[in-house]
């Protein structure tokens, strides 16, 4: 949904590794009709889907940026209440139409108290990123935003070791200073650098990233799949959106939706593709391709922000995003293949302690007491 196009990334890069993708088998073909042919027609579709999912994904933060422009629609608890009720509606639809699109749906009808303990807080989160991420727009250019968002990942690493869910050592805590600092470059050399859209970001990025912890426990403890899911979370956000934009309304809003209701209809659509998107790749693409297509996605976003909308970009900038870039790539190498030459090499630099050896180990051995 709204802004979910970074955040949404995130947590199914993460879940993907667990929810396997689970693409169509081959069937046993005659010899001469396994060939070429067949893999042509598998990279097509792949490869077309990737595309899409960019180009819808680059499409919504863009689109954003553009309702969010003080002669539109610039409410940004509203639009983001607006998104919630659109897509619950058109996941109420699809699941109508499609319920085969939603298979974890019929295991958990019983469950729905019982699911409203996680569900509420991640629903609460859910609305801190939306709003905090549509009002930074206001204040910032998209390609400074999408350099802050580049630390997630590393924002998401911290929160899980903090509630016990991952363990630090040397070679992350590494990769986290290098892909924050070079972040952090990235965001104060911006020519038009605002504390105030930093920090409407930076909330936004926190509540986010707790919101994607908090969906690890319920993804991997329910197998919940990626639209069940969405169609559970879109109303427990709506509720409360409408509650807050209800406490801080302002009249305008009404006179600038009916002034730019074709914008908002198209605009909610777009949001909901994406998450309808996001679920197709994560069920055609392994983890490995999901997490080179999030990395071709922030360069293009980036690209496209400097050269079709001229938003400017210093030399600092571009060499410390590409530094960020390689930080968060070698990141995403340590999850898929953490025994990869290159992190290997990186250990031994780190003076990490050798194979069958924890982090936790005493590096000198010890005497009983």
């Amino acid at each position: 949904v709204c802004s979910r196009c970074t955040a949404s990334d995130s947590e199914f890069a993460h879940t993907s590794l667990r929810l396997s993708a689970t693409g169509h088998k081959s069937q046993q073909l005659p010899a001469a009709m396994v060939g070429s042919s067949y893999d042509v027609a598998s990279i097509v579709r792949k490869l077309g889907i990737c595309v899409t999912y960019v180009g819808v994904s680059t499409a919504l933060i863009r689109f954003n940026k553009h309702m969010m422009h003080e002669d539109r629609f610039p409410f940004s608890l509203a639009l983001s209440a607006i998104h919630m009720i659109a897509s619950t509606m058109l996941a109420g639809l699809l699941y109508i139409v499609k319920p085969s699109m939603f298979p974890a749906m019929g295991t958990i009808q019983d469950q729905k108290l019982d699911m409203a303990k996680w569900f509420v807080p991640i629903g609460l989160c859910f609305a801190v990123m939306l709003y905090g991420s549509n009002q930074a727009y206001m204040y910032c250019s998209v390609a400074m935003l999408q350099f802050m968002k580049e630390a997630n990942v590393m924002i998401v690493f911290l929160i899980s070791c903090t509630v016990g869910l991952q363990l630090m050592d040397r070679l992350r805590f590494s990769l986290i200073v290098w892909v924050i600092a070079s972040a952090t470059i990235s965001v104060s050399g911006d020519l038009q650098f605002s504390m105030v859209g930093v920090a409407f970001q930076a909330v936004s990025q926190v509540a986010e990233c707790a919101r994607l912890v908090l969906g690890e426990f319920v993804l991997s403890g329910q197998k919940f799949d990626p639209l069940t899911y969405t169609a559970f979370v879109a109303p427990t956000c709506g509720v409360i959106l409408i509650v807050a934009s209800a406490a801080t309304w302002n009249p305008a809003v009404i006179s600038a939706a009916i002034t730019h209701w074709r914008l908002l209809t198209v605009n909610a659509g777009v949001a909901f593709l994406l998450n309808v998107m996001v679920a197709v790749a994560i069920k055609e693409i392994a983890a490995v391709g999901f997490v080179l297509m999030g990395l071709t996605k922030d360069i293009f976003i980036v690209a496209l922000s400097c050269v079709l909308f001229g938003e400017p970009i210093t030399h600092t900038q571009t060499l410390a995003f590409s530094l960020t870039l390689v930080g968060v790539g070698t990141w995403s190498l340590l999850k898929i293949s953490p025994e990869a030459p290159p992190l290997q090499l990186l250990k031994r630099a780190l003076c990490m302690p050798i194979a069958g050896k924890s982090e936790t180990d005493p590096l000198l051995p010890g005497r009983k007491v």
